[in-house]
């Protein structure tokens, strides 16, 4: 089982804060967690805890920051396959009230063309959409390969619609929607239209809106964590990317709603720890959310 990861890599700093000081003032965060961050990056350490063989093409820089990712993703067994930039990325995440403020500074500037790999080895692809032409390369090589293709569609970037055209599973965020002016089922239909053969849209607490192998829409809840045990919501939806990629490459004979009703328990998990690393789960974590949590699938 082996999965290749395409994305953009961060160095997350998230801290827990009533306020955020501005002008002169300072203030005391009541907690901090520093980690590894990026959509595709960190569903490339999920899948990698939950014992999925992961390769990672991503950005990297020489400077110290960089060198404290390899350092993280060596101690997940996570490859790295670097392309050159500069300087690192940074995000600081502001968890909050079940919601999170994000800033961040990129560099997206590649001093590098990205390196094409020999794919025979790998299972399944998934793209966050950075790095937009070795997204489409590498969505193209698995298609014309017959290997599974997902797709983080957080935003529509610069050539969304030309990867969509090789992505058979495609899980999207409601910015996405927005930014199309579609609704949730519309966008469903929209992907569809392009070739996705599983088609879902993310809406936080509210669960997931999906199209199934045979077309069927359903609802799939997310799960009921308690209000008082949700700590950190950031990271939660790249968590359920991992989750869902590992859940498919462990079983392929099992249905989607099996593959996402895994995801979920494990962006469950994921949400009642600070930051990314902490909030990797493994398979005993995923099976205890299911347990705890577990809810029925129900039709729209």
């Amino acid at each position: 089982m082996t999965a290749l990861f395409v994305g953009h890599s961060y160095i997350d700093v998230t801290m827990v804060t009533d306020s955020m000081p501005t002008g002169d003032e300072k203030a005391v965060a009541k907690d901090y967690a520093v980690s590894f961050g990026g959509n595709a990056v960190t569903a490339a350490f999920v899948c990698s805890r939950l014992g999925v063989q992961t390769d990672l093409l991503t950005t990297m820089s020489d400077d110290w920051l960089g060198q404290m990712f390899w350092e993280m993703a060596h101690k997940y067994g996570v490859s790295i396959y670097p392309r050159k930039v500069a300087r690192s990325s940074l995000s600081f995440v502001l968890p909050h009230a079940h919601k999170r403020a994000i800033l961040r500074a990129r560099d997206s500037t590649y001093l590098r063309p990205f390196m094409k790999l020999d794919v025979e080895s790998y299972q399944a692809l998934h793209l966050d959409g950075h790095q937009a032409d070795a997204a489409l390369y590498y969505a193209r090589v698995f298609r014309e390969k017959g290997l599974l293709t997902s797709l983080d569609g957080g935003a529509i970037r610069a050539n969304t619609e030309e990867v969509l055209h090789h992505i058979d599973v495609a899980v999207v965020a409601e910015a996405f929607c927005a930014q199309l002016k579609l609704t949730a089922l519309e966008t469903l239909g929209y992907l569809a239209s392009r070739g996705v053969k599983i088609a879902a849209v993310t809406e936080g607490e509210r669960g997931l809106l999906w199209s199934d192998e045979d077309g069927l829409i359903s609802r799939m809840p997310a799960l009921r964590v308690p209000a008082e045990k949700v700590i950190d919501t950031s990271g939660a939806g790249d968590v359920f990317h991992g989750a869902y990629l590992a859940s498919f490459l462990r079983n392929r004979t099992a249905r989607w709603a099996d593959h996402f009703d895994f995801a979920r328990a494990a962006s469950a998990f994921k949400v009642q720890h600070l930051g990314n690393e902490a909030g990797l789960p493994d398979l005993d974590d995923i099976a205890e959310m299911q347990r705890l949590y577990g809810e029925n699938i129900v039709a729209v």
